[in-house]
């Protein structure tokens, strides 16, 4: 498969997914780069903006398999073995059978991560991490493609435990869908009183096609100048007398897996500068903690920072 292919099968679960989610195809496109990385996008949303709809259209369009799908509802009492499974004993068989948790599947929405406590969100650390889950001793390998949706709503604080930075630097990129404009909510309006788009979708490719695009992805050229932009990119976060934490090497490099991506969205073999800048805020403004200790706007305030150093660093010309 080369990036052309990528383009093809990339435009099309695009297409599929807008006919669920309309308007957003731009942050539809971002997800999509996260999932052709084999990363995992956290949606820092209000409930109702189509998050779980947007998973279940993602899912739809790759696979029939009602099984590829999982939505799991974070709440205080899960425990960690609700997500990844447990070994039960069975009575007739006279002996322990592994029954799977809802993680073993393709696309994941874990629902209001932020809800439950920091024990069961570490159950996710492994699985987001290494493709993997150790249960009772045992390792278990998740299947292909895997990828996590997280949701969390930024406005209440009541009853939720924040996500720790480490697991935070473990998802490929934050995005917000935020509101329709009132053309889209418009047609939105048309386009589910009388239907149910969701329903009627229909997979436009396969898992193994999924695979392979994401090993095609991992081809796309880099070139020498384009490596020294993103390392100059970190290197002025580090700098920055607007942050306290700048950006780790795992964020480097997810920045240059992430342009890889979308140069493959575009047809392009080879990553170009405006790539490295288009998916810059989005792959490095959780990784960074400002110096403002206004938690509440803290998100706003590091996407507004790493947008300001990009403008400060010097994009390599032809």
């Amino acid at each position: 498969m080369n990036a052309s292919t990528v383009k093809s099968l990339a435009a099309a679960i695009n297409q599929n997914i807008s006919r669920v989610i309309y308007g957003k195809e731009d942050k539809i496109d971002l997800i999509l780069c996260a999932l052709l990385c084999a990363g995992h996008v956290l949606l820092d949303d209000i409930p109702g903006t189509g998050k779980t709809s947007l998973a279940k259209a993602l899912a739809k369009s790759i696979t029939s398999d009602e099984n590829a799908f999982r939505r799991i509802q974070f709440t205080p009492d899960l425990l960690p073995s609700d997500i990844t499974g447990i070994h039960y004993y069975n009575q007739k068989e006279n002996e322990f059978i592994f029954r799977a948790g809802p993680v073993f599947a393709n696309i994941i929405i874990a629902d209001e991560i932020n809800r439950t406590t920091p024990r069961t969100q570490s159950a996710l650390l492994e699985c987001m991490e290494e493709g993997q889950t150790t249960i009772d001793g045992e390792t278990f390998v998740l299947p292909k493609p895997f990828f996590i949706i997280a949701t969390q709503n930024p406005i209440e604080s009541q009853g939720t435990f924040p996500l720790p930075e480490a697991q935070i630097d473990r998802f490929l990129m934050r995005l917000s869908l935020g509101y329709p404009s009132g053309e889209e909510e418009k047609a939105i309006l048309d386009r589910h009183i009388e239907q149910t788009p969701l329903a009627e979708l229909t997979p436009v490719c396969t898992a193994a096609e999924l695979v392979e695009a994401q090993a095609a992805v991992r081809k796309i050229h880099l070139s020498e100048a384009v490596k020294d932009y993103i390392v100059r990119i970190a290197a002025a976060t580090r700098s920055s007398e607007k942050l306290r934490i700048g950006v780790s090497p795992r964020g480097s490099l997810a920045l240059a897996h992430v342009a890889q991506a979308r140069a493959a969205l575009d047809g392009r073999d080879y990553v170009l500068p405006d790539d490295v800048k288009q998916v810059a805020v989005p792959v490095l403004a959780h990784r960074v903690i400002s110096k403002s200790q206004n938690s509440v706007r803290l998100a706003q305030s590091t996407e507004t920072i790493v947008d300001y150093l990009l403008s400060t660093v010097p994009a390599p010309i032809e």
